[in-house]
């Protein structure tokens, strides 16, 4: 696809809404996950090297796709080792080991609000990396819109006190391995090919995950065909949402991209009532999204310049 497909506005719409589904359709999809693999509370050893098998068929299954669009197998040039390799320890595999040993120490609401702070990162690091991609008011106005929806649509459930560096602190480390893996990403693709990038980068960062994994001790007990679907899906949503926005953020300011980011866990909350019967058909949720939704309009309306409204 040319990058005029990847600038048009409603195209740059739906893809974002495709890839925020995906994400947050994971977390339900992680919780089955656990369910079937019989994994528990707290054994971060399990849900690492779970994370770990399914980036690493993720990028098995980017690469698959490459070499089939473009009939030969993506072999990444000497160059882009290096850079390949760090997006991938600093997306993939920091973020996540960060991301599953916070849930262990605090709620998955609170988690799942400081998570979200990884948008208010991108476009701070967006600001002192691109020219023309500078912090504005829009932009300011439009993270705190969307902060708000997160926050809204986590109401009903419990937040917790106090502060834990293992905790809070993790999740926030977490939330900035998003931020600057997603600005790498937007750096790396400018020479790059991003589906290749996204495919070597999800599987090297799986290998290292699932290393870690097996080394705190991590096991996973195979109960039938579920373990082999629920991997599948998993694996499928993480090659597609990371290629898509990977795609977006080559083509676009990453500042403006990053407002979508908030409805991930938006849908996390919607698709969680879809496939785990919780409450989600609620005047909070209904709310949550118009604010993610204005948010997301605040920050990309009306400038000529604007890259989403320019004429092709």
């Amino acid at each position: 696809m040319s990058s005029k497909f990847f600038k048009k506005p409603l195209n740059i719409f739906i893809i974002a809404l495709i890839v925020m589904f995906l994400w947050g359709s994971a977390f339900p999809a992680i919780k089955i996950g656990y369910e079937i693999f019989n994994i528990e509370s707290g054994q971060a050893e399990c849900q690492i090297l779970f994370a770990g098998i399914r980036f690493f068929f993720a990028g098995i299954l980017v690469i698959l796709f490459d070499t089939v669009s473009k009939k030969r197998i993506p072999v990444p040039k000497r160059s882009e080792l290096l850079p390949i390799g760090v997006l991938g320890l600093v997306q993939t595999t920091v973020e996540y080991v960060f991301f599953y040993l916070s849930l262990n120490n605090l709620t998955g609401v609170k988690g799942s609000i400081i998570n979200s702070l990884g948008n208010f990162f991108v476009v701070i690091l967006a600001n002192f990396c691109f020219a023309d991609d500078r912090l504005n008011l829009n932009k300011i106005i439009g993270c705190i819109f969307g902060f708000c929806g997160v926050v809204l649509c986590n109401l009903n459930g419990e937040i917790g006190y106090g502060f834990k560096f293992s905790g809070e602190g993790f999740i926030t480390i977490a939330a900035f391995c998003f931020a600057l893996g997603s600005i790498m990403s937007k750096i790396i693709s400018k020479k790059s090919d991003p589906v290749m990038i996204t495919g070597y980068q999800l599987g090297f960062g799986g290998i290292i995950l699932s290393i870690i994994g097996i080394i705190m001790g991590g096991r996973l007990s195979y109960t039938g065909l579920g373990c082999i679907l629920i991997m599948a899906y998993l694996s499928m949503l993480s090659s597609v949402a990371f290629t898509l926005w990977t795609q977006l953020l080559k083509y676009n300011p990453a500042g403006k991209i990053a407002l979508f980011g908030f409805l991930n866990p938006v849908f996390g909350v919607i698709t969680s009532g879809i496939f785990l019967g919780e409450n989600f058909l609620n005047i909070e949720t209904v709310i949550a999204l118009a604010l993610v939704s204005a948010g997301i309009y605040i920050v990309n309306k009306t400038k000529k310049d604007n890259i989403y409204f320019e004429k092709e």
